[in-house]
């Protein structure tokens, strides 16, 4: 199946910021990923830059980020209350950023029995909607069925797609018309 819908990684500007300073004002703190169930045992989960999970020895940092508050400055609308920042993986240095695929299917992250929510922006950036999304066995159909969803409403511009466990930002969907920035 082809990928109608673009999952898109953190911006590389918004990455060369986040690798200094992150979204809640907080130096980066870089380590090494390891996968031995010490605290710093983070193997397998999702790095936003790349779309893929983190591998163990991966140079990685757990940075705050406001993907709705950097896509605003950027179209020069005012989120206001619905500006939100989260916690997410990013490697230190930086990377190829993602690969043919992105994952399952062409969206990442794409576990089959994974709960997620898919919120809607309009171009003012206010949420327009937004539903809940159990990732299905064929994943790839199941985001073109739930994306396809959200963009046949003519006023949403951008979609978020996080996960339901902890509420992290896995990666946004711009209206296909739309320049990417």
């Amino acid at each position: 199946m082809t990928t109608t819908y673009t999952p898109l990684p953190v911006p590389p500007a918004a990455l060369r910021e986040l690798r200094t300073t992150d979204d809640a004002g907080r130096p980066a703190r870089p380590f090494t990923a390891r996968a031995d169930g010490a605290p710093l045992d983070c193997v397998g989960s999702p790095l936003r830059c790349c779309l893929r999970g983190i591998e163990a020895g991966d140079r990685v940092s757990l940075v705050s980020y406001a993907p709705l508050r950097r896509w605003a400055a950027d179209t020069g609308v005012e989120p206001g209350a619905y500006d939100e920042v989260g916690p997410v993986f990013i490697h230190a240095e930086p990377c190829a950023g993602p690969g043919e695929d992105g994952g399952s299917g062409g969206y990442p992250f794409a576990r089959p029995g994974a709960l997620r929510t898919v919120r809607r922006y309009d171009a003012d950036g206010h949420i327009v909607g937004g539903r809940l999304f159990e990732i299905p066995d064929d994943a790839a159909a199941g985001f073109e069925r739930v994306l396809g969803e959200a963009f046949a409403e003519p006023e949403v511009a951008l979609v978020h797609v996080r996960a339901l466990e902890y509420g992290c930002f896995q990666f946004e969907v711009r209206r296909p018309q739309l320049p990417v920035r």
